[in-house]
Order: structure tokens, then C-alpha cells, then sequence
């Protein structure tokens, strides 16, 4: 297996520790906002939606480097 053949593996294996971060990220988002109700949830917030934003480029991206030429 080149190291051209890994790029795609690897991208995926970012993405899903990208999501499995946002998940986290989400739980102690709500946990914050149920103890502590202020700024600090709406820009965790703020910045899941920028994670959430790039998820579908990102997923069409590893499709079309994972499909063969």
C-alpha cells in the first residue's frame, strides 16, 4: 500500500475523531448551560456550528478521494 492509498484512511479516521470531539464537546456544552446559564454555552455553540458547517464538504471530499480513479 502506497502512502497515497493511506491520504484517504486518514482523512476519514480525522473525520470521525472530528465528531466524536463535537459530540463531547455538545454533552459538556449542555451540562455548562444547565449549571452555569450565560456566554460561555452560546459561543461553545458558535463554534459547533462552524464544525457542523464544514461536515458535509468535508464528507464529500473524503467520498471523492476514496473513489478510484
Amino acid at each position: 500500500m502506497s502512502n497515497s492509498d493511506l491520504i484517504p484512511s486518514l482523512l476519514f479516521k480525522i473525520n470521525q475523531n472530528q465528531l466524536a470531539l463535537e459530540a463531547a464537546i455538545m454533552e459538556l456544552t449542555l451540562w455548562i448551560e444547565h449549571h452555569h446559564p450565560g456566554e460561555v454555552g452560546g459561543n461553545v455553540r458558535g463554534a459547533l456550528e462552524t464544525i457542523g458547517s464544514n461536515e458535509e464538504f468535508i464528507t464529500l471530499s473524503i467520498a471523492v478521494l476514496m473513489t478510484p480513479e
